[in-house]
């Protein structure tokens, strides 16, 4: 991908001087001065974290550098210094977060299949492979859920798919393999119909829309991930088992 591999620090360290009084040293409590890597780091994630904003919510086509720039509050320049173009920029947001969510599922879904054994449910991988993604974004705060809107947005544009199979379709091969052990009786191409019907009730749910609480009259809320933590594992489970007719 280019420049879209940037590393990006996970934080700015900070510290603080020395209580100890001393001409040499400035007054207690003051902030070092930040190196030249920190103010790279800090920029870097300001910038993805305005882009990631922008493009959960107008999508690739619907963001320029300039918007980015501005929203930021900084000059167009330094995004082409560090990101080259906006196709780099937008690489460089999906995949941000994505090894993150991603390992993370194919860690559960791996501590999972030890625990079941020779034994696997249905419920049980998709539980694995659902919980531990919203859990990720619900308790990452906003900028999981922007991330997470983000996701939603591009998964079914030619920019975004192609990023999703490269990140994503190791850990949803994953899925499907516990699912098949899960399932012996049911055909090949049920399983993955299966799959298909469950990311898309979860892209949904990603997007959060609000259509679920106009919908509702207020009952349901679209951004209320513990409610669909606690309903979609076992909803879309008794559809795999319903395939088998």
């Amino acid at each position: 991908m280019g420049d879209a591999k940037v590393k990006v620090s996970e934080g700015v360290h900070r510290g603080a001087t020395s209580r100890k009084a001393s001409a040499a040293k400035p007054p207690a409590g003051r902030d070092r001065p930040r190196t030249k890597a920190e103010q790279r780091a800090q920029s870097l994630e300001q910038i993805l974290d305005a882009a990631e904003y922008l493009f959960s919510r107008n999508g690739f086509h619907g963001v320029t550098l300039r918007d980015v720039a501005v929203r930021v509050g900084i000059h167009t320049t330094l995004l082409h210094y560090y990101f080259k173009d906006k196709t780099n920029l937008f690489e460089a947001v999906f995949a941000r977060r994505a090894g993150i969510t991603s390992g993370r599922r194919m860690e559960a879904l791996e501590g999972y299949e030890r625990e079941a054994g020779a034994a696997p449910t249905v419920e049980g991988a998709l539980h694995a492979f659902l919980d531990t993604d919203l859990d990720l974004y619900y308790e990452g705060g906003e900028s999981w859920m922007n991330y997470a809107a983000f996701c939603a947005r591009v998964s079914n544009t030619p920019e975004g798919a192609r990023l999703m199979d490269a990140y994503f379709d190791p850990v949803v091969l994953k899925l499907v393999q516990i699912l098949k052990r899960a399932l012996p009786d049911h055909s090949e191409e049920d399983i993955f119909w299966g799959y298909h019907f469950v990311t898309g009730a979860l892209m949904n749910t990603l997007a959060r829309t609000g259509r679920i609480d106009k919908v509702s009259g207020g009952l349901c809320h679209s951004d209320d991930f513990p409610a669909v933590r606690r309903r979609m594992a076992r909803f879309m489970a008794a559809g795999f088992l319903a395939l088998k007719v």
